[in-house]
């Protein structure tokens, strides 16, 4: 497996859309691949953070009304 085909498997997988022999091959590229295996580290530390964070998105509906107001604001 190149190290190009890891990275998106390593993806794939923490969004569990890796199928079991594409994460079989990932994990025997990993055995022997340093830089590929600290990407998945970090890989998995950032979707930690992410999932902890309780991030919440504004609406579009929302987005509008604030990009509305802020023209409004620069046109005073």
């Amino acid at each position: 497996m190149k190290c190009e085909d890891a990275g998106q498997v390593c993806d794939k997988s923490q969004y569990k859309e890796a199928s079991f022999w594409e994460k079989l091959k990932l994990n025997v590229h990993l055995l022997y691949c340093n830089p590929c295996r600290e990407y998945t580290q970090k890989n998995v530390k950032l979707s930690i953070v992410f999932k902890k964070s309780n991030l919440k998105i504004m609406s579009l509906h929302d987005k509008k009304d604030l990009k509305k107001q802020i023209h409004q604001e620069i046109a005073k």
